[in-house]
């Protein structure tokens, strides 16, 4: 696929159209966890789910734009946030943690792109790296239906997409809710 061709992954922040509590609410997120923001961009859903881990916890926020890291972790600095380590990396060659150290990998409004890209086979073989056995990969995507707001239709995907990409890498179907107007949420289990 030609550069000119790729999906590119810097739409514009979700914070406006998709609540972060109720996104982490629907993931499972809870007090120690070890959560990995896979494209925080800016960063909303990595500062609630710092205040949701609480000290026992710890936040990795990461993207490949660095403009958006370096506001970010301006922030984190500003409000000295303690929990959250935000840094520069593209996921499609390595995410910068341990094997097997996560407990719940989130991406949001993302899967789409690498798909579409065909990055989704090394982006998924890092994600069975780094998530724990009976961890959590935390999926949220834009409904495919026509909306103001998201990718073009012919690029979203469905749950039951995601549930065929990630079986072959080791994930179960945990569960699917809606987590706003525009968005849904695959939870998936590492077996």
């Amino acid at each position: 696929m030609a550069e000119s061709e790729k999906h590119f992954h810097h739409g514009r922040s979700s914070k406006e159209i998709l609540d972060s509590n109720r996104v982490l609410s629907a993931v499972g997120l809870k007090k120690g966890d070890t959560f990995l923001d896979a494209g925080c961009g800016d960063g909303y859903i990595s500062l609630t789910a710092s205040k949701i881990v609480g000290n026992e916890g710890k936040i990795i926020a990461v993207d490949v734009w660095e403009e958006s890291i370096n506001v970010f972790k301006e922030k984190i600095k500003s409000e000295n946030i303690k929990n959250i380590n935000a840094e520069v990396a593209n996921i499609t060659q390595k995410i910068p943690v341990d094997d097997e150290s996560i407990d719940i990998l989130y991406m949001g409004n993302v899967l789409h792109g690498f798909i579409e890209n065909n990055e989704v086979e090394t982006v998924m073989k890092e994600i069975q790296r780094v998530i724990k056995k009976g961890g959590s990969f935390a999926v949220v995507e834009f409904k495919k239906e026509e909306s103001t707001h998201g990718p073009p239709l012919h690029v979203r995907i469905t749950p039951e997409d995601i549930e065929e990409i990630v079986k072959n890498y080791g994930f179960t179907l945990n569960k699917v809710e809606e987590v706003g107007t525009y968005h849904y949420a695959t939870i998936l289990t590492k077996n």
